[in-house]
């Protein structure tokens, strides 16, 4: 495979790929006729495993050079580490079970009316928090260990995604929500799941949602977030963003924007529990917006 398609199917960036490749000797493509770099598939394998390692808060330092035997039990036992008591069931919602074989299935039309069903029954909160969250993990523990295709996985994020997005359209609209929220991803974030289930929180809470969707540079989110007096920013974060250029953007948009909009960062990048950016909010799950909110409640001008 070229340089192009191992990025986008792993959703490492051409930077990464060559800086491993001369920090830690893999992976080790060889060269077309052009020159060009070509990656053998089992080394792309490789790499599918050590991206969902770095996802789950491995650093690449660590796991990069591991021989393939090692990574396949490091990704065991952090799938076992990972795994955890849906906490959907405590809600009445579907056992995920069956969510799993309808994606394994490519059976779409199964998995979207389970998941209208599941809205119906315990409301998009719960549906976001017990039956979506846990699913991604589970999708991608599948992916990470070989019992998904990469055209599965993606089959799902789309239908999720479809969704969110009719149940986000058939909330009732409050014109005069507050906080005002814009959402977003910044370059090299491509992945917009995460955003969408934000958004479905913060709706739920009264907020007034505008999303830029993915990828859009910090420059156009301070921007818009003028043009249309916006009062927090929220951006999300997958582990496929370098962790400098997540640090280096958010504090940049910081900057940006206005002293009185605040900045909300979410998602599974490691980087965001481990470095401390001014003026920036880290909500490490999606049940830390009920609360990030209330604190924004509490801080705002009076009578707003």
């Amino acid at each position: 495979m070229s340089i192009a398609a191992v990025e986008r199917d792993t959703g490492l960036s051409k930077d990464t790929l060559r800086v491993w490749e001369r920090r830690y000797g893999f992976p080790l493509p060889g060269r077309d006729l052009l020159g060009e770099r070509n990656y053998p598939f089992e080394q792309v394998t490789r790499l599918r495993t050590i991206k969902r390692l770095l996802d789950a808060g491995h650093r690449p330092g660590r796991i990069v050079a591991m021989s393939p035997a090692d990574l396949e039990r490091l990704s065991s036992a952090t799938s076992v580490r990972a795994a955890a008591p849906e906490p959907a069931a405590s809600h009445g919602a579907p056992d995920l079970a069956t969510f799993m074989a309808a994606i394994r299935q490519h059976d779409t039309e199964a998995l979207r009316h389970l998941m209208a069903r599941s809205i119906s029954r315990i409301g998009l909160g719960r549906f976001v928090l017990d039956v979506v969250a846990p699913l991604n993990m589970q999708v991608g523990e599948a992916w990470m260990q070989g019992q998904l295709e990469v055209f599965e996985e993606h089959l799902y994020t789309e239908l999720v995604q479809v969704v969110l997005r009719n149940a986000l359209h058939h909330l009732p609209a409050d014109g005069a929500g507050r906080p005002r929220v814009l959402l977003a991803t910044v370059p090299g974030e491509p992945h917009g799941l995460g955003l969408l289930m934000a958004e479905a929180m913060l709706a739920l809470e009264g907020c007034r949602c505008a999303s830029l969707g993915v990828q859009t540079p910090i420059w156009d989110i301070a921007r818009a977030a003028v043009a249309m007096r916006i009062e927090v920013v929220a951006l999300s974060f997958t582990g496929c963003t370098n962790p400098h250029q997540i640090a280096d953007g958010l504090t940049e948009l910081r900057n940006k924007l206005p002293p009185e909009a605040a900045l909300w960062a979410g998602g599974s990048a490691p980087v965001l529990q481990r470095r401390v950016i001014e003026g920036v909010r880290v909500l490490p799950t999606l049940d830390a917006v009920a609360g990030a909110l209330a604190d924004w409640h509490a801080r705002a001008p009076a009578g707003h």
